[in-house]
């Protein structure tokens, strides 16, 4: 029984990967799940909570919780438990993601997509990390091939969240998530086909889980 994290440049085909692995292995897929979950936690709509995330993901919010979180700030956890009801701003969708996500993986047998899941659970023995990368060229035209979108349209959509990616990872205070020391397995999409990728990540988790 395990917990797989995937983290990944936007458009490589980390949330492809994740829902084939966890069908193979009879794993949770848990990506917009966990929206649906601060929403009920914060006792507010989960467009809201979609809201504030894509915020977060943004420059302007980054610098301004770089204000709030000074040198006086307060933990994610007293962050989590001190708003009060039908309160939430983007202190607190950070702080409940660090909050929801060990909840998530106390459950094993699942696959969580992005939002940073590599660093709050980065110390949890029953946890496997993967980072999919590739060159521009290729999440460009594999946005064009599963979403049905123009080259324009989606380069647009891999710029914008490629950049709010990266915004939300310098809020964790962490701008390495490329570094491959914080993973298992580094798979360079231009490199490995999805289904070689597919393959070393159910070989792993099902070599780990039967030894």
């Amino acid at each position: 029984m395990s917990v797989i994290t995937i983290a990944r440049q936007f458009g490589s085909g980390g949330k492809t990967l994740g829902s084939i692995v966890a069908n193979r292995l009879g794993y949770t897929l848990v990506d917009e799940e966990i929206v649906e979950l601060i929403a009920q936690e914060a006792n507010i709509s989960s467009e809201w909570v979609d809201s504030v995330a894509r915020e977060t993901g943004s420059e302007k919010f980054l610098k301004r919780m770089l204000l709030t979180f000074g040198p006086s700030r307060k933990g994610y956890a007293q962050i989590a438990t001190d708003s009060d009801p039908g309160y939430f701003d983007g202190n607190l969708y950070i702080a409940l993601l660090h909050k929801i996500i060990p909840r998530i993986a106390e459950q094993d047998n699942v696959v969580i997509i992005g939002r940073g899941g590599q660093y709050i659970l980065a110390d949890d023995p029953n946890t496997y990390h993967f980072l999919l990368i590739a060159d521009l060229e290729y999440r460009i035209k594999f946005m064009m091939d599963h979403y049905d979108l123009d080259r324009k349209q989606a380069q647009v959509v891999v710029d914008k969240h490629s950049k709010r990616r990266l915004n939300l990872y310098r809020y964790f205070s962490r701008t390495d998530y490329d570094q491959p020391a914080h993973y298992h397995i580094v798979f360079n999409m231009n490199k490995v086909t999805l289904e070689n990728a597919v393959q070393s990540v159910c070989q792993l988790v099902e070599g780990h889980t039967s030894s």
